[in-house]
């Protein structure tokens, strides 16, 4: 086999990434946008020693889980990998390589409970649109896949409606006033990004647009068209400055163009305040079924509740009713503003919070005697370290700890980690927060093995 071959392939599997896999004389074939069951032609893109990629030259059989994408930037826009295939299949495939990444990597089989999905449209409350100039032409959507060349997308699906209508409406504005937009070879024009948050229950929005500079020419116009989309429920137009050469989307200074600096949402029946750095769940009715499941696997009646990565607190102050203590603590300085002003706003006064890296301040409540019955661990992507999880088990050694988890391989790999600290995961459960993508949630309960009670 080499590039550019066209070659026959039954689809066997469905990666997370919504590629399908087939196999020629033992060779794995990864093609992209196929789904299992699927009968194509395949155009050989790359060939590598142990497996190829390809890309569909043309369906022979489609397979009974094939649907029309209805999407006009699919597969174009980066955004998106099952929009190609039926939502049922799409939970299987995201159960299924949860619980194989469990097994294969992490060595632990949880009693698994059934995935939970929800809405497919219009469910983000949260979107982040590159803004794009290329050869004469304004562009703002997302990116493609692997790249930074922005894809228009006029309207996406997994957005509200009025964001789709607001962008419609800045583009407008950009075109009108000549303004320039940034190039992130020549590190020159202006505005880099446009971002909305919604929140779900209290119907607040928050407009931030990200710039390479420190303000907007016409401004006002701008906030004048802003509340045209949105009426009364713009609460918050905010300018985020980020002039570094980075990919990064958002600096760390924000400036108030109108209204508050922040929307307030309700989340498991807590007022939550959002800013624009806010760690937020970006699928609302999703994120209350998550937190109600942590919830349930830690027990938090009567007992203190250490909180790792707590981000704004919302999952601790969920718990906080029942519990005798929730102790937060998160890195980012303005998610901890933010927690201390949740607990108030909702009259917790069990509740504190402390801003430092997750095992540095275990180690320093650890120091200060403070001893969780319960702890929970909601980390980015790449996990938990063998420091912290280390501190966790030996120096507090709770009963139990929940851990929430955004990636099922490195997931996996902590929790034999923790198994081989002499904790067992007995429960798993999947939550489908980013339906249409490649990305699932999970949470586990892991309990100190008896022998060490």
């Amino acid at each position: 086999m080499k590039k550019n071959d066209i070659v026959n392939l039954k689809i066997i599997d469905t990666t997370l990434q919504g590629a399908g896999v087939g196999k020629i004389d033992g060779l794995t074939v990864f093609v992209d946008s196929a789904v299992t069951g699927d009968e194509v032609e395949a155009h050989i893109l790359k060939v590598k020693p142990n497996c190829a990629f390809a890309k569909i030259h043309s369906i022979i059989t489609p397979s009974k889980n094939r649907v029309d994408a209805a999407c006009l930037s699919y597969p174009k826009c980066g955004g998106c990998s099952f929009r190609h295939i039926d939502y049922k299949t799409e939970l299987l495939i995201k159960e299924n390589n949860v619980k194989n990444n469990l097994k294969r990597i992490g060595g632990v089989d949880p009693e698994f409970e059934p995935i939970v999905g929800l809405a497919t449209v219009g469910y983000r409350n949260k979107a982040q649109y590159p803004v794009s100039l290329e050869k004469g032409e304004l562009k703002i959507g997302f990116f493609a896949g692997h790249s930074h060349r922005v894809i228009d997308c006029p309207d996406c699906a997994l957005q509200p409606t009025e964001f789709s209508k607001a962008v419609a409406v800045f583009k407008e504005f950009l075109l009108k006033n000549n303004i320039s937009i940034y190039d992130e070879e020549t590190h020159k024009g202006l505005i880099r990004h446009i971002y909305f948050r919604k929140a779900v229950v209290t119907g607040e929005i928050m407009v931030c647009l990200v710039v390479n500079g420190d303000s907007l020419p016409k401004s006002d116009e701008f906030v004048e068209q802003m509340k045209s989309v949105f009426r009364d429920d713009l609460k918050s137009v905010v300018l985020n400055v980020n002039k570094d050469k980075t990919n990064v989307i958002m600096g760390q200074k924000c400036v108030t163009l109108y209204g508050d600096d922040h929307i307030t949402d309700i989340l498991c029946g807590v007022k939550v305040r959002i800013n624009p750095l806010s760690f937020y769940q970006v699928n609302h009715d999703v994120a209350e079924k998550l937190y109600e499941k942590a919830a349930e696997y830690a027990e938090p009646d009567g007992k203190t509740v250490l909180d790792l990565y707590c981000g704004a607190g919302t999952i601790g102050l969920s718990m906080a009713e029942s519990a005798k203590k929730i102790i937060g603590v998160e890195i980012i300085p303005e998610a901890v503003t933010d927690a201390k002003h949740n607990a108030i706003e909702n009259g917790f006064e069990n509740a504190e919070f402390f801003c430092g890296d997750a095992a540095k301040a275990a180690e320093k409540l650890k120091n200060d005697g403070i001893k969780p019955d319960v702890i929970i661990v909601d980390p980015p992507r790449k996990g938990c370290d063998a420091e912290l999880i280390a501190t966790i088990t030996q120096d507090f050694a709770p009963d139990r700890v929940v851990y929430v988890s955004c990636d099922p391989a490195t997931l996996a790999r902590d929790c034999r980690l923790f198994k081989e600290h002499g904790y067992d995961t007995v429960k798993a459960a999947t939550f489908d927060m980013f339906p249409r993508t490649g990305h699932v949630e999970t949470i586990v309960c892991l309990n100190k093995q008896l022998f060490q009670q």
